[in-house]
């Protein structure tokens, strides 16, 4: 990507971060970009898993990938996702380039409102500079879809801020395929949301990756998110390579049995991640400490 995108990405942070309120801007006509883009949105990150809008059999109505209206009632609160195509009036067609990186990785919308779970803020707040700018680049080409999501968000507990704005993200090292795993299994795919002791609602444990975490409520009952360490008997360390790679991107566990939802159907999207991508998620996943719970 060239020095241009990414300094006028960060300029924009920064004068958002002073804030005064940037020009809008066209979106990128960089095609290696906008592919980066495409594959973080639709791909590594499945951001239509929450965006999409839902027909009553659960399955995404057409051309409605990111047009929002779902409702995640559980956990304690109840949390409606927004429309985050380009329509001016119903999504997020109005809103500067900053303003939508600032949602992403702050977490606050223009009005300066937080952004609640299960929106995973803190995992973005590691996203890179270069892959946020591509994110934001391909956001700008989602055909507007005219739909209202009138329902708003409650939440039972107070938001707070997950910090101050983030100022810059190096990408991971290119040559370190556990710190690429990381990278995308924390920060984009944000796995170890799920997959991690939980400190409280939404907000993992640094001291427990890879154990036991965030019970997810639906149709499918009450299921607490696997053990995924290296431990031999409660998490994966007795898994072969194939089995691992198999559960993340088929959905089945090394006994047969079909994962739970949602992991189970994010698994087809995941199988679309490159090679490379998906190796180095399980380079990271065999580095992870084990873990009794």
């Amino acid at each position: 990507m060239s020095r241009h995108v990414l300094g006028a990405v960060a300029a924009t942070l920064v004068v958002l971060a002073a804030g005064a309120a940037p020009a809008q801007r066209a979106p990128s006509s960089d095609p290696t970009l906008l592919e980066r883009g495409r594959y973080l949105v639709e791909t590594a990150a499945v951001c239509g898993a929450c965006h999409a809008t839902r027909g009553p059999d659960g399955r995404v109505a057409p051309g409605m990938g990111l047009a929002g209206g779902r409702v995640f009632d559980e956990r304690g609160f109840r949390a409606v996702a927004p429309n985050i195509t380009q329509d001016r009036d119903t999504g997020i067609g109005r809103w500067t380039d900053a303003q939508i990186a600032a949602s992403i990785r702050d977490g606050r919308r223009p009005d300066g409102s937080l952004i609640g779970p299960p929106m995973p803020v803190e995992s973005y707040r590691g996203v890179s500079d270069r892959d946020l700018a591509a994110m934001v680049a391909h956001l700008r080409t989602v055909p507007p879809v005219r739909h209202e999501v009138k329902e708003r968000s409650a939440y039972p507990f107070a938001l707070a801020p997950h910090g101050p704005p983030v100022a810059a993200v190096p990408d991971p090292p290119a040559d370190d395929p556990v710190a690429r795993g990381a990278y995308l299994a924390v920060n984009v795919a944000h796995c170890m949301d799920c997959h991690s002791a939980q400190l409280a609602e939404g907000r993992r444990d640094p001291a427990g990756p890879g154990a036991t975490g965030l019970v997810l409520e639906g149709p499918w009952g009450a299921v607490a998110a696997r053990n995924i360490s290296s431990h031999p008997e409660f998490g994966i360390g007795r898994w072969t390579d194939e089995q691992v790679l198999r559960a993340v991107t088929q959905g089945v566990s090394a006994d047969g049995r079909r994962l739970a939802p949602p992991m189970g159907g994010r698994a087809p999207i995941w199988a679309q991640m490159t090679e490379r991508d998906q190796r180095d998620i399980l380079a990271y996943l065999r580095s992870l400490p084990p873990q009794e719970r």
